[in-house]
């Protein structure tokens, strides 16, 4: 959840919880452990393997090491 000063900041909460819920979480984890590692998995997949269009088809990773 955002702060609540920004409408846009929720936006983004939703866009990346959407995400997470469609492409990455696809089976219902056992315990929080488990859950927490099906975050940090999906995590670095969608920054270090995952081609953004809005980036020119880079990851997320390769758009901020060209900085």
């Amino acid at each position: 959840m955002t702060d609540g000063y920004d409408c846009y900041q929720n936006a983004l909460a939703e866009r990346i919880n959407g995400i997470l819920k469609t492409e990455f979480l696809l089976y219902r984890p056992k315990n929080l452990a488990d859950a927490v590692k099906m975050v940090g998995e999906s995590v670095l997949i969608y920054n270090g393997e995952r081609p953004h269009m809005s980036l020119k088809y880079k990851t997320p990773d390769a758009a901020h090491r060209a900085f």
